[in-house]
């Protein structure tokens, strides 16, 4: 059996005595310590008093608004589009009123893909489409106009190459009923064929502008969010 030297009996004393030194200091782990401080979940998680609200934090009052009574800033899309005090910017409040969800801007898009559905919809003669986007009088009067066409077997030759311009001339609400109308300028290619081919209206290989007054309305008493068209006039 070998004998350890002095130095390591010496060493092994000293490490033994720096153990419970530190264990004396540190002391043992239970479960129960506090974790380290972490600066960013303390900036976040602020004291609370017994109701369960932050300390050392003032609520500054706020006045209730009253039932029906659009938020402050409610108008601020609407005044940027049409100048306040406008029948225009009267008539757009008006159905912000009745309607929280509508925004001129958003509106105005969708009525220039709505027109581009409608147009090309009745150049192919395509009702399910047309039914969809229509109120029923228009509907009706789009249906009998197909109807016609086929019965002399005419074919709309049309190419849609895009809208120019779109704005809201005019807004009010019907009851509970919105309706917005449209001034719409666009550019179309468009011929009608006769049974053997001919042409006998417009030209196919000629870009026209093409401009239009839509009125599309919503009920916004319904859940339903699709606008139709209402009523179409074509400017000279």
């Amino acid at each position: 059996m070998e004998f350890f030297d002095l130095g390591t009996i010496f060493f092994l004393i000293a490490a033994v005595v720096i153990f419970f030194q530190l264990r004396n200091v540190l002391g043992r782990r239970t479960g129960n310590e506090r974790p380290p401080f972490d600066p960013y979940t303390a900036a976040r998680t602020k004291p609370q008093d017994a109701n369960g609200k932050p300390e050392n934090v003032v609520s500054l009052p706020q006045r209730k608004r009253a039932a029906g009574e659009p938020a402050e800033d409610a108008y601020v899309a609407i005044d940027a589009f049409a100048k306040p005090g406008t029948d225009l910017n009267k008539g757009l409040r008006a159905i912000k009123d009745a309607d929280p969800s509508f925004e001129p801007k958003g509106f105005v898009e969708g009525a220039k893909m709505a027109y581009e559905m409608i147009v090309m919809a009745y150049a192919d003669g395509d009702r399910k489409t047309l039914k969809n986007l229509l109120s029923r009088e228009v509907f009706d009067g789009f249906v009998a106009a197909i109807a016609d066409r086929e019965g002399r077997s005419e074919k709309i030759q049309s190419s849609f190459v895009g809208i120019d311009k779109a704005d809201i001339v005019s807004a009010e609400m019907k009851g509970g009923e919105a309706h917005v109308t449209l001034r719409i300028v666009s550019e179309l290619i468009s011929a009608t064929r006769d049974k053997a081919g001919e042409v006998i209206d417009g030209d196919p290989e000629t870009v026209a502008e093409v401009k239009d007054v839509w009125t599309f309305a919503r009920d916004t008493r319904s859940r339903d969010p699709n606008w139709k068209l209402v009523a179409t006039e074509e400017e000279d």
